[in-house]
């Protein structure tokens, strides 16, 4: 991705955790078992909507697509850090490093526009219930998640591409355990001002735009559940959107620590790491486990799928 003569070199070094090097057996079965959970969690929910007709709703939909991001997410970090962990390949191409980089940013762009497209989803069936199956239908889910998976992946482009091209002469070393784009663009020796100004607007808008939304959603959902007649219905219509809430508080809280966690002084550089890496590493595990734990019908389709007796039986008929 760069054409720059100013480059020195052609790959970078992932150093992971410096300060834990005498851990790093531990960190690796650490996140080998990380990496394998999150993996079989998404996977299976991946599956169960795909084969089970109860789970072929507007929620289920926008659900199957947030663990495939989930697990693109695990795909693109974890492997690599696996490998540097182990000191087999703690190397990473120029072209490969602001590739991992730009995919971890348009991902996580993504899944914070889909988490925005759900809460609208749960807007409307709570809010307009009569509504529901005209306003969300198949053709308006399938651009719900054009839309999503478009701008989570066209607006980083720039401020990623225009990286590239900034010349890294002084050091090769990423102190991170993937490559982070504050983190990267620090290594080049000119001023970067702009860059970081350009990403933080784009954060802005990736963060601050669907948080507003969610807000405004969850804000109508209160007010119309507010107004139902009797308790059963109040407690009906809370517990269709009590597992999106939960993940969104996990996402927005997880991206407050982060915010928080690496304007503090005191905090060490690598625990700076495990905060930074916070939204990557457990918003892809959790995720499936709220949707899985607290959800009946997702139990139901894991009662059904998993017994391999089951299966057996519907294979011979």
């Amino acid at each position: 991705m760069n054409n720059s003569k100013a480059a020195s070199f052609t790959e970078f070094e992932i150093v992971g955790f410096p300060g834990l090097q005498e851990y790093k057996t531990l960190l690796f079965f650490g996140f080998l078992i990380l990496f394998l959970i999150t993996l079989t969690a998404n996977l299976l929910i991946l599956f169960f909507v795909a084969v089970d007709h109860r789970l072929h709703t507007p929620m289920y939909f926008f659900l199957w697509n947030l663990s495939l991001l989930d697990l693109l997410m695990t795909i693109a970090i974890i492997p690599k850090l696996l490998e540097v962990l182990l000191e087999m390949n703690k190397t990473i191409s120029f072209a490969g490093c602001f590739f991992q980089m730009y995919f971890i940013v348009a991902v996580g762009g993504s899944e914070l526009f889909l988490v925005a497209a759900m809460a609208y989803d749960r807007y409307v069936a709570i809010v307009k219930p009569l509504q529901y199956n005209v306003i969300i239908d198949i053709k308006a889910c399938i651009a719900i998640a054009a839309i999503v998976w478009l701008l989570g992946f066209l607006l980083p482009i720039v401020s990623i591409a225009l990286a590239s091209y900034l010349p890294f002469c002084a050091s090769n070393k990423i102190l991170y355990c993937f490559c982070d784009y504050l983190v990267v663009i620090a290594l080049s020796y000119t001023d970067v001002t702009l860059h970081t100004d350009l990403a933080l607007g784009l954060a802005m808008v990736v963060v601050f735009i669907p948080f507003l939304f969610v807000l405004w959603s969850y804000y109508r959902i209160v007010i119309s559940v507010i107004r139902l007649k009797t308790t059963a219905s109040q407690r009906k219509a809370f517990s269709m959107c009590s597992s999106h809430l939960l993940v969104v508080l996990f996402y927005y809280l997880s991206t407050a620590v982060l915010y928080i966690g690496l304007r503090i002084e005191s905090i060490s550089y690598d625990e700076r790491i495990f905060i930074g890496g916070l939204n990557c590493f457990l918003t892809p595990l959790v995720n499936p486990l709220i949707y899985t734990l607290r959800n009946e019908q997702m139990k139901e389709a894991a009662k059904k799928y998993l017994d391999v007796y089951t299966l057996f039986r519907q294979g011979l008929h």
